[in-house]
């Protein structure tokens, strides 16, 4: 072999590397996240399970890929432990679809119908379709397509430029002396552990030694061992993906090493203890690729097969070695759902950006309900609601910190167009939640003060501030629905409202300094009338940004200003129409003469 041939052969393995990273890239995209989202509301029956874990492995081409997202959900609590021993386990038998497709380019045919059907002859149409996509088209769904089919053709061409670059080898009695080793089934497992978990795939190490086969000196005997080195090779990225996850998520990893370790053993004592009273004659046979892919098959389907009784075993087994009492609870406990924002989920943008959507929908709630209860006490103070406030006021901030750092990370990925315009709603309104629950805090804060100093407005100011309470009621929770439900239309009606409460808190701050003149109010409640109105009308303010982001996203650039404009004209009718129904709505009681 020479230095060329070798230079050939590694550029083959860097192409097929990276046809596969791209394939399982643009699958992933295309999906939209419906694989994963199918994963998060998984039943716990294990059949199931084993089914949805080779399914969602088959379409994203990837079992470290899907044991990582496992992992992830069990740290979030998406998923229980139980529910995750199944897919692992279906994980590792869809992995084996890699390999079928790769033996297809071991069809060895004059036939020109059977020719077609080998992957080199027909990815490179796939290659012309795919780059036609990716240059021509603007949808994001044709160029995630294209990403499939050029990864697919790169894959194929790295497989076929590797197959050819390694034939040489056959005439080499140093590389056949290597492959004789191998057949030594504790050396061939090592092998394929090492090579496995050093490229972090078993369906590209598979490949590579597919590729190998070529040279006709790789025989089932030293295949069978490497095969089942690469299956507990595969584990280390789920494992390194535990480092720093909660117990339960460390556990999960651990199952799937043990899955794969015992079933390995188990394979290895049954399959060599069988050959050492009757030979297995195919030992000897030079492995093809079609081989390897069965070998591979039927290993893992055998091991899912005898395991998946013994589920809660292996569940025991993790259980035991990561025991319940070296979990040490800190003072202050995260908030469960800050879980979702997991950095394993970060390869899956899709699924990434719907966790994010998720905790902003759970920041919105917990600003309006802290703004609704602060405005409660304006009325009647209450210690328990007024540290209520206080807590939620401290929840929004930190989940304010937490999800903008995941988004920021989420923003460095590759993201689809609607992903895009998601990140860029959330980062315009998780600030103005985050202002939100600070303007509630400041209200308690002027509820208290009157209550410790005892002292109340008049009658009238209270029929007045009543009915501006109600209208920042109201714009709260049209706002914080529209933002849940990803509603254009609703959020629309936000502004015209956002009019009428800035009017609201001129006209009650004139009531009062009339009230004033005539002495039938203090200046000390005067200053703190002002504040609640003044903070009550920037409430208003940030449901305005809000939605204005909320019917915006579908645009390239966020220009509030513009949005504004158009809708402030004299001649938009439909503005005026609703501005004009909720002056109506929330009128301020009538002055009384004298």
């Amino acid at each position: 072999m020479s230095f060329f041939d070798f230079l050939t052969m590694v550029g083959g393995l860097a192409l097929f590397l990276y046809g596969m990273n791209l394939l399982g890239d643009g699958l992933s995209k295309a999906s939209g996240g419906r694989m994963e989202r199918i994963l998060e509301k998984l039943t716990s029956n294990p059949i199931k399970a084993v089914l949805l874990g080779a399914g969602v492995t088959a379409v994203i081409q990837s079992s470290s890929a899907t044991t990582v997202m496992v992992v992830g959900f069990v740290n979030s609590g998406i998923m229980k432990l139980q529910q995750a021993v199944g897919i692992i386990m279906g994980a590792n038998v869809g992995t084996t679809i890699t390999s079928w497709i790769l033996g297809l380019s071991g069809i060895d045919s004059s036939s020109f119908a059977v020719q077609l059907f080998k992957p080199t002859s027909f990815s490179p149409i796939l290659a012309i379709v795919g780059v036609i996509f990716l240059m021509f088209s603007k949808k994001d769904k044709l160029k995630d397509v294209s990403m499939i089919l050029i990864g697919f053709a790169i894959l194929m061409f790295g497989m076929d430029t590797m197959s050819e670059a390694v034939k040489p080898l056959r005439d080499v009695p140093e590389f056949t002396s290597i492959l004789t080793r191998f057949t030594n089934p504790i050396l061939g497992m090592i092998a394929g552990l090492i090579l496995t978990a050093v490229i972090q795939s078993s369906s590209a190490s598979v490949g590579i030694l597919q590729a190998l086969c070529a040279t006709g000196a790789v025989s089932f005997g030293a295949a069978v061992p490497i095969i089942m080195g690469q299956n507990i090779g595969t584990c280390v990225t789920a494992m390194i993906s535990g480092v720093g996850a909660s117990k339960n998520a460390r556990r999960t990893a651990l199952v799937h090493l043990y899955f794969n370790l015992i079933g390995t053993v188990l394979f290895m004592v049954v399959f060599y203890a069988i050959n050492s009273i009757n030979p297995f004659p195919f030992l000897n046979d030079a492995a093809t690729p079609f081989g390897i892919a069965a070998v591979h098959s039927i290993f893992n389907i055998a091991s899912t097969v005898v395991l998946l009784p013994f589920s809660n075993g292996l569940v025991k087994l993790a259980t035991l070695t990561i025991k319940d009492e070296a979990e040490k609870d800190g003072a202050e406990q995260k908030d469960q759902i800050l879980n979702l924002l997991d950095v394993r989920f970060l390869d899956t943008p899709s699924l990434a950006m719907e966790h994010c959507r998720t905790v902003a929908v759970t920041m919105s709630s917990m600003a309006e309900e802290a703004m609704n209860l602060a405005m409660e006490l304006l009325a009647v103070y209450d210690e328990e609601k007024a540290e209520r406030v206080a807590d939620l006021e401290r929840r929004v901030d930190r989940f304010e910190d937490e999800l903008g750092s995941y988004l920021v990370k989420v923003n460095s990925r590759n993201l689809s167009e609607k992903d895009n315009q998601t990140l860029s709603t959330l980062l315009h309104s998780i600030g103005d939640f985050e202002r939100i629950s600070d303007h509630a805090r400041n209200l308690k804060e002027a509820a208290q003060e009157m209550f410790e100093k005892q002292v109340s407005f008049s009658e009238k100011a209270q029929d007045e501030l009543a009915v501006m309470k109600r209208a920042v009621h109201d714009i709260l929770k049209m706002t914080m629905l529209s933002f849940a439900e990803e509603d254009a239309e609703l959020a629309k009606q936000v502004e015209p409202l956002e009019e009428i409460i800035d009017d609201l808190n001129l006209e009650i701050k004139q009531r009062h300094i009339k009230r004033l003149r005539k002495g039938k109010c203090t200046i000390e409640l005067g200053f703190i009338l002002s504040d609640i109105t003044t903070n009550m009308e920037r409430v208003s303010d940030h449901c305005s940004n809000i939605a204005i982001s909320m019917v915006e996203g579908h645009m390239d650039e966020y220009d509030p200003h513009a949005y504004l404009d158009h809708l402030k004209q004299e001649d938009n009718d439909d503005f005026n129409a609703k501005v004009m129904l909720y002056r109506e709505r929330y009128m301020l009681p009538q002055k009384q003469k004298g």
